[in-house]
This record gives structure tokens, C-alpha cells and sequence, in this order.
């Protein structure tokens, strides 16, 4: 049941990187984008969110909740060693969906407005620059349990270039999902002929974030490249990844924008795939060269099996739900409104 337990968080955690990704996106490409532009922008992102901006946070908390059942060590060492980047990624969650909430609900539209959209934008950008620095951190081996200082112990644990790196690689990301979910959104040729062809500059905003990733990794001396290139599985993942891009350039200027998002989608799931097989089953890698292992480091036996359990049968009601939430929404967008 072990195994059940810890696709679940994968899987949690990929989706969240993809659903929230590009809800996280449409904050960013909006800051990214001339005034002009905004309004249209805008519109269009509101249009792409709706379906995931309901549900795409669950993700979130179906991974948390794993960890702290299941995991409790490894929660526990997050929670203490990377708590400063866990709390601003939290605020950034909470700033943003407070300030979408009154942007777009708001009974009066007055001054405020020009609050919260600074709020919104802004806070989409810091909430993945904070999730991508925690996930850098679990790997780096900058955690140190035996620091006896604040800064050793809670700072430089996760505040160093290549944990930085992988937070802006982790923004571009979200910006370039944004990209390619709002092309199947657009009514207008002109708007997708707008967006696709910001799509390719994000895609080498992409690229070009990633080389700092591995440049970063290599200043810091953390083997990212044996990691990612070092075994078969991560070198075929990355070929694969490779391909599909390749593909895609070819395919955004179609009109295929389920293909489009489906080789996003692919695109990001073979990147994490290849970013945590070397190292698995060791999910938190720390400077005492201790590493917490998934499997040697997990709850009492009977706690798994009732988590695996749970997750098993919850997923059976969330999943065709989630599915049926997307379908409504998607046949709301194709009733035309009467003026």
C-alpha cells in the first residue's frame, strides 16, 4: 500500500504544478503584458481559469495531508528547516485568492480595484517562486538538522542560487502553461494569433530559465546533471520532453489546443519525472548526507494502509467531479449570451 500512498503524492503534486501552474500563469502573464493588452488578456485568462481556479489548491492540500500522515519525519523536518519559504508561499495563496475574489465580485468598483490587482498579479508571481525554491531546498543538501544558529539553520537552507534558480525556472513554467491553456480560449483570430506567438517567447523564457537552473546547480556543486542525465529512464524522459516540444512548435499555430495543452501537460510531467527518479525513494536530501527516504521513513503500517485506503476510494468521488465541474464550465462558455 506503501506504493499507492506515494503515487498519490506524486501525482498530487504534478497536478498541482500543472492545474495551479497555469492559474498561477494568468497572474504573471497579466504583469508580463502591456496596457494595451491587459483588458483582452485578461478576459481570455479569466475564461481558461474558471475550471481550474475552483479545485486546483486541493492538489495542494492532498499532498500536505499525505505527508503529515504518512510521513511524519519528513513533514516535520519541512515544516522546521524551509518553514520561512512555506509561509511566504502561503500568504502568496492567500493574497491571491482574496484579492481575484474582490477584483472580480466585488459589489463596488471603486479605487480599491487598483489594489488588488497589484495584490493578484504579484502574489501569482511569488507563490511558485516559493514552491519551486521548497522543492529545491528537499534536494539541495542545505538542510542541516545539526545548525545551532538562525541563519544556518533557517535561511541558509534554502536561500542559495540554485534554490533560487529553480523558483524563477518554476515561474516560467507557470507562465508558459498559462500560454498554452489560453490559446484553446481565445474567440478571436487576432487574440490567438496574440497569444501564440507570446507562447514561443515563454517557451525560450523557458529554456533559457532552465540552462540558469543546471548553471546554478553546478556553482553549488549538486550533481543535477547526473541526476536528470545519469540513468536511462531520466535521460529517455528528457528526450521525450525534447520531442514533444519540437512538436509543438509546429502544432501551435494549428488549431488544436487540446493537443497543445496535452504536450504542456507531457512536457512538465516527463521535467519532474526526471528531476526525482534518480534520487527516489529519497525525498529530502540533507548536508549531514542523512537522506529521508520515503519508504525507510514512513508512518506505522496500519497508518499507510488506511491512508492508501482513503485515497483510493476519495479519489473515486473527486476525480469524476473534477471532471464534471471542467464539462459544466466548458458548456457554459459555449451558451451564447443574449444582449
Amino acid at each position: 500500500m506503501i506504493y499507492v500512498v506515494i503515487t498519490f503524492l506524486w501525482t498530487a503534486i504534478l497536478l498541482y504544478i500543472l492545474l495551479g501552474g497555469a492559474d498561477f500563469g494568468a497572474g504573471i502573464i497579466e504583469l508580463f503584458t502591456s496596457e494595451k493588452n491587459k483588458d483582452r488578456t485578461r478576459k481570455t485568462m479569466y475564461e481558461a481559469i474558471g475550471p481550474i481556479w475552483e479545485a486546483n489548491h486541493m492538489w495542494l492540500i492532498i499532498a500536505v495531508v499525505i505527508l503529515f500522515v504518512g510521513f511524519p519525519k519528513i513533514y516535520t523536518t519541512v515544516s522546521i528547516y524551509l518553514h520561512i519559504p512555506l509561509v511566504g508561499m502561503l500568504l502568496g495563496i492567500i493574497a491571491r485568492g482574496t484579492a481575484f475574489v474582490f477584483r472580480n465580485y466585488d459589489a463596488v468598483e471603486d479605487d480599491m480595484q487598483k489594489v488588488y490587482t497589484p495584490i493578484f498579479v504579484y502574489s501569482s508571481l511569488i507563490t511558485p517562486f516559493f514552491l519551486g525554491i521548497i522543492a529545491a531546498s528537499a534536494v539541495s543538501g542545505r538542510i542541516d538538522p545539526q545548525a545551532n544558529d538562525f541563519l544556518s539553520a533557517f535561511v541558509f537552507s534554502w536561500l542559495n542560487w540554485f534554490s533560487v534558480a529553480v523558483g524563477i525556472f518554476t515561474v516560467s513554467i507557470c507562465g508558459f502553461l498559462a500560454t498554452i491553456f489560453i490559446i484553446g480560449q481565445t474567440r478571436e483570430e487576432s487574440d490567438r494569433l496574440h497569444f501564440i506567438r507570446k507562447a514561443r517567447r515563454t517557451i525560450f523564457i523557458v529554456m533559457f530559465c532552465g540552462a540558469l537552473v543546471f548553471l546554478a546547480a553546478y556553482f553549488e556543486q549538486i550533481p543535477l546533471f547526473s541526476w536528470i542525465f545519469g540513468d536511462t529512464p531520466g535521460l529517455i524522459a528528457i528526450i521525450a520532453a525534447s520531442i514533444s516540444l519540437v512538436v509543438m512548435f509546429f502544432v501551435l499555430d494549428k488549431d488544436k489546443p487540446i493537443l497543445l495543452r496535452l504536450l504542456a501537460g507531457f512536457q512538465v510531467t516527463m521535467i519532474l519525472f526526471a528531476a526525482t527518479y534518480s534520487h527516489f525513494p529519497d525525498i529530502l536530501l540533507l548536508k549531514d548526507g542523512e537522506n529521508l527516504s520515503l519508504l525507510t521513513h514512513q508512518g506505522q503500517v496500519k497508518t499507510i494502509d488506511s491512508l492508501g485506503y482513503a485515497l483510493l476510494i476519495g479519489s473515486i468521488f473527486i476525480l469524476p467531479a473534477l471532471v464534471y465541474l471542467i464539462y459544466i464550465f466548458q458548456k457554459k462558455k459555449e451558451v451564447p449570451v443574449d444582449h
